[in-house]
């Protein structure tokens, strides 16, 4: 029975479709395995090309082949000069078949294991494929001002820079084949007889008279040529573009990170892991959304995203600075009946005397009555995670905090404690969920 395989190349001489199936049929064991990885690499290298280990088995294309236990058979098996009936056969070594059949990168798996390179654009699809900003009443959605063009077709009239070449040339075939325009074959076999005629040097009256002929001939397919163009205007088709209206819904979300003296270069490197991976999420998922960088020590500054990742500072500690420079950029910027604010927050809990009360009271009477949601993020010692991991107990801001995420659903926190906790704490602040409705 043959085996029927659509290797077909597209265009670009790129058998695009039949990798898509194969994404598609082992769409979850890839998931794993760019999970796994970033888990151990940089968060960083998210942002890159990946080579996938996959099974073999599994991914083979389909084939067609007789069913086992149907139908009437007959075999013919070749005889063989080393055994006779009832001996016993050797097991191969390496389990049945000869090859094993482990999980990738387990054992000797090259006959079973292959690597599958997914790009860029495709690590980051199936990297944020399941999240989103959460989607919840949406304080206002400005009137439509911006348009996307869309592929509509085909049209008669428009600019040589939209000249649909391919089917420009199938309306002229047609028209040609219609209308039996002579063509190169039709003039070639004409012009060699008239060559062949006119070698002779004594013609006969049969042989002038067929010369004759065929230039007369040759010269109405000439004219039939003229009068019937190769390209004819009503044969030109241009692409056609229709202006498809976005909806320009105005978001923006601030990061806002601590990093004074407290916050050591371990915590420090955990909260720049997660804010690279939430502006790469930004970043993919969102064409229209504003990231505001917010630094602070004892004082809090805006900062362009360089600054925000890779300079140094160090200093005191007063988180409510950070919150009045966010609530101060707000009412100049981004007001709350046209914006739609979120807001992610990352520190190891550290504050001065006092100053995480002011931090709750300025979240639950002000900040929070004009976001959409506020994710809050912990930095603890892993030695702390057993103890503090699942408990109230903490820091003076995890427990001023606690108040808000009591009273308020649409503020989140959460603790991490090693770069392996930072991608399931991710997913779990940025989950899509139901929609959820804010609280006046």
């Amino acid at each position: 029975m043959p085996n029927f395989i659509d290797r077909r190349l597209n265009p670009k001489d790129k058998s695009l479709n039949n990798r898509q199936r194969f994404l598609k049929r082992v769409h979850d064991e890839i998931k794993r395995a760019i999970r796994e990885q970033v888990k151990s690499d940089n968060i960083i290298d998210v942002d890159a090309a990946h080579g996938v280990p996959m099974p073999k088995r599994g991914a083979d294309e389909p084939s067609f082949r007789p069913s086992a236990n149907a139908g009437d058979r007959q075999y013919v098996l070749p005889g063989n000069q080393d055994y006779s009936p009832g001996d016993r056969i050797p097991k191969p070594e390496g389990g049945v078949g000869g090859s094993g059949h482990g999980r990738p990168g387990m054992g000797d798996g090259s006959d079973d294991d292959f690597i599958f390179i997914l790009s860029r654009d495709e690590v980051l699809d199936l990297f944020f494929e399941d999240l989103e900003l959460p989607d919840m009443v949406k304080l206002n959605l400005k009137e439509t001002v911006t348009f996307k063009p869309r592929r509509v077709g085909f049209t008669t009239a428009g600019t040589p820079t939209n000249i649909n070449v391919g089917r420009t040339m199938r309306n002229s075939f047609g028209r040609r084949v219609a209308l039996r325009r002579p063509n190169d074959k039709e003039f070639q076999a004409i012009a060699e007889q008239i060559a062949e005629l006119e070698k002779e040097e004594k013609p006969s009256e049969s042989q002038r008279r067929s010369l004759q002929s065929l230039r007369e001939e040759l010269e109405m397919l000439e004219r039939r040529r003229r009068r019937i163009a190769y390209v004819d205007p009503v044969d030109v088709r241009f692409n056609r573009f229709e202006k498809q209206p976005l909806p320009n819904a105005n978001a923006v979300m601030f990061c806002l990170m601590d990093v004074s003296a407290s916050m050591g270069e371990r915590e420090k490197d955990l909260a720049k892991r997660f804010f690279v991976l939430l502006h790469l999420f930004l970043k993919r998922r969102y064409e229209r959304i504003d990231i505001v960088f917010i630094r602070h020590t004892d004082e809090a500054r805006e900062v362009d995203e360089q600054t925000f990742f890779y300079d140094r500072q160090s200093g005191g500690t007063v988180v409510s600075s950070a919150l009045e420079e966010m609530q101060r950029i707000i009412a100049d910027r981004y007001p709350s009946n046209v914006w739609n604010i979120y807001a992610a927050q990352a520190s190891d809990g550290d504050n001065a005397n006092g100053d995480s009360e002011l931090c709750a009271y300025l979240l639950r009477e002000h900040l929070m009555r004009l976001c959409q949601y506020y994710a809050y993020v912990e930095i603890i010692d892993e030695r702390e995670s057993d103890i503090f991991g699942a408990t109230d107990n903490g820091t003076s801001l995890w427990r001023a905090y606690r108040t808000v995420h009591g009273k308020m659903p649409n503020f989140q926190m959460t603790r991490i404690s090693k770069p392996a906790d930072i991608y399931p704490v991710f997913r779990k602040l940025f989950a899509r969920h139901q929609p959820i409705e804010m609280r006046k």
